[in-house]
């Protein structure tokens, strides 16, 4: 009776074990299977990343000229505003001075060939007419090389503002390289060529242009 008692007891406890561990493997999840490259690239593509500043390239532009330096401040390279301004400075420097020398002597110029001497400074008195003609001559000429100069500056700063909004997250890391490297010509014979690297993307490898001399 006691041995019955017993296989019997020992009998429901390993029913109780076997539920238990039934229960055990029921609560725990199966690990997912590895992702393959399409699904990793899809898992990648979900995941936020922090948004990058881009200009928008027409934009720059336009405030660049409106006005000299606005495209660089919207495309927040700021240290390039004091830059622009100094050169727009002397530029407007030198117009400013020009156009008054070559108006001073013109005048006086002028006032010798009608006798009217109203318009002689101190120092348009110093030089004959023939003088006073050469010096309008050159000053003219500098102003005319000045304010040609200032509009290619002008330009340049709007080109500026261009070229670095589409620059702005421009990738420069090392995986865009060019190196030397050997190379087999089709003929088989062994030849030197360059190794061009471009940094692959999520969905295209990286390819390897190969320029043999």
């Amino acid at each position: 009776m006691y041995c019955t008692a017993g296989l019997q007891s020992l009998a429901q406890q390993a029913d109780t074990l076997s539920q238990h561990i039934d229960s055990s493997k029921a609560a725990v999840r199966p690990l997912p299977p590895p992702l393959s490259d399409t699904a990793k690239l899809a898992h990648d593509d979900t995941v936020k990343k922090p948004k990058l500043f881009q200009p928008n390239p027409k934009r720059a532009g336009l405030y660049s000229a409106i006005f000299p330096g606005l495209g660089q401040l919207y495309n927040r390279q700021y240290w390039k505003i004091p830059v622009v301004y100094a050169i727009m400075g002397a530029a407007g420097y030198f117009i400013v001075s020009n156009q008054n020398k070559y108006q001073e002597y013109r005048k006086a110029y002028i006032g010798r060939l009608t006798g009217d001497f109203s318009n002689e400074t101190s120092n348009t008195l110093l030089y004959s007419a023939d003088q006073l003609k050469t010096l309008q001559d050159g000053y003219k000429r500098y102003l005319d090389i000045t304010v040609l100069v200032t509009g290619v500056a002008y330009t340049l700063q709007i080109l500026d503002a261009v070229v670095f909004a589409h620059l702005k997250n421009f990738d420069v890391s090392k995986d865009i390289s060019l190196h030397m490297a050997p190379l087999a010509l089709p003929n088989g014979s062994p030849s030197m060529g360059l190794v061009f690297n471009i940094k692959p993307s999520r969905h295209v490898r990286a390819k390897e242009v190969f320029k043999p001399f």
